[in-house]
C-alpha cells in the first residue's frame, strides 16, 4: 500500500510522464518522445480536481507546457505558451508572431536539411527556440489578432504549419494547466506492434535520451 501511495503522491504533486503523440512540436519534440512534466513547478492542485490548492508562480511566455484540451479536458495537449492573460498576439501568415507590439524575430537555419520544410530560430526577446515552417510560400500574409482574456492562455505548436493549436481551439483556462515539460527520458522511432505504448528497443533514439526540453 505504501509504495502505491508514494507513486500516487509523486504523480499528483511532483512529476508525471507523458508521451508525445503527434508532430505538432517538431523539431523540439518528436512523435514517441517520452517526457517528464514538472507538475510542482506552477503549484499544487487538489487531488482528482482542476482546482489549485496553492500557486507559487505563473507560467512564462516561451515555455512548453502540458495542459488539458479545452474542448475535452480528458485529453492532454502540449504546446508552447505564446500569450499570457491580457496579451495581444498577432499571428502573421502561418505563424510569425508579434506579442504586445514586440515582434518575435525569425532567423533561418540553413544547416537543417529537411525536404519540404524550413527551420528558424525564434527569439522572444527573453528566450530562443527553433520552429518549423513549410518551405513553400505562405498561404496568406494576413494578420490575425488574439486578445487573451484574463485567466486564460494562448498556445501554439513549434511546427507552425502543421499544428492544431490556439488558432483552432482558442484559449486555455488557467485551471487546465498541468506543468512545463522538463526532460526527454526515452524516445523511439516506433513502438512495438503488439503493445502500442511501449518503445521498440531496436528503434531507440539514443541521442535524444535525457535531453532537456527547450
Amino acid at each position: 500500500m505504501l509504495p502505491l501511495l508514494i507513486v500516487f503522491g509523486i504523480r499528483w504533486a511532483v512529476i508525471e510522464p507523458f508521451v508525445i503523440p503527434s508532430g505538432s512540436m517538431i523539431p523540439n519534440l518528436l512523435v514517441h518522445d517520452h517526457i517528464l512534466v514538472k507538475k510542482y513547478s506552477l503549484g499544487l492542485k487538489v487531488p482528482f480536481s482542476n482546482l489549485w490548492l496553492a500557486r507559487w508562480r505563473a507560467p512564462q511566455r516561451g515555455e512548453i507546457l502540458v495542459f488539458r484540451y479545452p474542448q475535452n479536458p480528458e485529453i492532454f495537449y502540449i504546446k508552447r505558451l505564446i500569450g499570457l492573460p491580457g496579451d495581444v498576439v498577432q499571428v502573421r501568415g502561418s505563424g510569425q508572431l508579434t506579442v504586445n507590439g514586440h515582434e518575435w524575430s525569425l532567423t533561418e537555419l540553413p544547416s537543417y536539411v529537411d525536404d519540404g520544410f524550413k527551420y528558424f530560430t525564434e527569439d522572444t526577446g527573453q528566450q530562443k527556440h527553433i520552429v518549423r515552417f513549410l518551405a513553400g510560400p505562405s498561404v496568406t500574409d494576413e494578420s490575425t489578432e488574439y486578445r487573451v482574456p484574463e485567466g486564460q492562455y494562448f498556445f501554439m505548436g513549434d511546427n507552425r504549419d502543421q499544428s492544431s493549436d490556439g488558432r483552432v481551439f482558442g484559449y486555455v483556462p488557467d485551471k487546465y494547466l498541468i506543468g512545463p515539460a522538463s526532460l526527454i527520458w526515452l524516445s523511439c522511432e516506433n513502438t512495438l506492434t503488439s503493445v502500442s505504448y511501449i518503445c521498440d528497443p531496436r528503434q531507440i533514439r539514443w541521442k535524444r535520451l535525457f535531453n532537456t526540453v527547450q
